[in-house]
C-alpha cells in the first residue's frame, strides 16, 4: 500500500511539473505572441455627431528584435484610426528608439495624443515576480535612462500627437469638439492632479473651435498610464466622459474566469482589464483599462490574457434623422 501511495503522489507531483511546463511554454512562445483588437462601442458623441474611432495602445514595451509585434502595430494602421491614444511605456529596451519610430510611422496621419509611463523615462530590470503580491512595484534606482526627448520629438514633431503629461489640449475631429487632459506616471508619482483644473480652465480660455461649432458641448478624454483610484477620481471630478489607461498588462498571468491576480496599482481586479465605469462623488466616466501590447524582456509570459490593442468607436448619444 505504502509504495503504492508513493507512486501516486509521484504521478501527481509528475503532471503538475508537466502541466507548469506546458503553461509556461504556451505563455511564453505562443501566447504573448497572441495579438489581437478588441473592439468597443461608447455612446458619448453629440446628437447626430458623426462616429469617430479611437485606437488605444498601451504598454509596447518595444525591443528591437520583436519583428512579430513591430509588423503587427504597423498593421492597426489599416483600422483607420481618426485618433491615436498613446498610453505609455513604449519602450522595453535601450536600443528600441529605432524600431518605435518604423513601428509607430504609419500613425502620421491621424490625430494622437499620448501620456508617459516609467518605461519612457528609463529601461526594464529585472524584478521578482512574486512582489507584486505585496503592492506595486518600487522603482529600481539601477534602471538605465532612455532618450526621452527623442521620443516625445518623435510624437510631436513626426507624428503630430499632443502631450497630455499633466496638462490639457483641446482639438475638433470630424466636426466634434474634443477636450483631453493627462498626467505623467502616476505609478512614479509623477502626476500632479492638483494642476488638472488650471490647466483646463487655461485650456477652454484659449481655445478657438471651428467655426459653426462654437455650440457643441465638447466631449472630455482622461489619458492615464497607471490607473491609480487618486487619479480616476479626479478625473472624473474634472469632468471626463471617457477615460483611457494602461500599465496593469490586465494582470499578464490570470486564472482562466477570474479576475486579475494582481494589478501593479489600486485598481480592483475586477477593472484591471476591458471596459468599466468608474464611480465617483456621484459622477461616473467610462473607463477603458487595455491589457497592454507587450511585456517586460525580463518577465516575457502572458497566460489568459493575451497581448491587445483597443479599437473604441465613439457614436451620438441618441438616434438622428437627416
Amino acid at each position: 500500500m505504502a509504495g503504492t501511495a508513493v507512486k501516486t503522489a509521484a504521478t501527481a507531483l509528475g503532471a503538475a511539473a508537466a502541466f507548469g511546463a506546458g503553461a509556461f511554454a504556451w505563455g511564453s512562445l505562443v501566447e504573448r505572441n497572441r495579438f489581437g483588437v478588441r473592439f468597443e462601442t461608447l455612446p458619448i458623441l453629440e446628437p447626430g455627431a458623426r462616429p469617430l474611432t479611437v485606437l488605444h495602445l498601451a504598454d509596447l514595451h518595444l525591443a528591437p528584435w520583436q519583428r512579430a509585434k513591430i509588423e503587427w502595430v504597423r498593421s492597426l494602421a489599416d483600422l483607420e484610426p481618426d485618433l491615436v491614444v498613446n498610453t505609455g511605456d513604449n519602450l522595453g529596451h535601450v536600443e528600441a528608439q529605432e524600431a518605435l519610430e518604423y513601428a509607430l510611422a504609419p500613425f502620421a496621419s491621424a490625430a494622437g495624443v499620448y501620456v508617459n509611463g516609467s518605461n519612457d523615462y528609463v529601461g526594464p530590470s529585472y524584478k521578482n515576480p512574486l512582489r507584486y503580491f505585496t503592492g506595486p512595484s518600487k522603482r529600481d534606482h539601477k534602471s538605465t535612462a532612455l532618450d526621452t526627448p527623442r521620443l516625445e520629438s518623435f510624437f510631436q514633431n513626426d507624428l503630430g500627437w499632443l502631450s497630455l503629461n499633466n496638462t490639457a489640449r483641446a482639438m475638433t475631429i470630424k466636426g466634434s469638439n474634443i477636450e483631453f487632459f493627462g498626467v505623467n506616471d502616476a505609478h512614479r508619482g509623477w502626476d500632479k492632479l492638483g494642476s488638472l483644473p488650471g490647466a483646463i480652465e487655461t485650456m477652454q480660455e484659449n481655445v478657438e473651435w471651428p467655426p459653426g461649432r462654437t455650440g457643441q458641448d465638447p466631449i472630455t478624454i482622461g489619458v492615464t498610464h497607471a490607473p491609480y483610484q487618486r487619479v480616476l477620481n479626479s478625473f472624473v471630478t474634472n469632468g471626463a466622459d471617457v477615460i483611457f489607461a494602461g500599465h496593469t498588462h490586465g494582470g499578464q498571468v490570470r486564472v482562466p474566469g477570474l479576475p486579475a491576480l494582481v494589478t501593479n496599482c489600486d485598481i480592483p481586479r475586477d477593472q484591471a482589464q476591458g471596459l468599466s465605469v468608474w464611480h465617483h462623488a456621484r459622477r461616473a466616466a467610462y473607463l477603458n483599462v487595455s491589457a497592454g501590447i507587450g511585456t517586460s524582456i525580463y518577465a516575457p509570459v502572458r497566460f489568459a490574457c493575451p497581448p491587445e490593442a483597443v479599437l473604441v468607436t465613439l457614436t451620438a448619444g441618441d438616434f438622428s434623422y437627416s
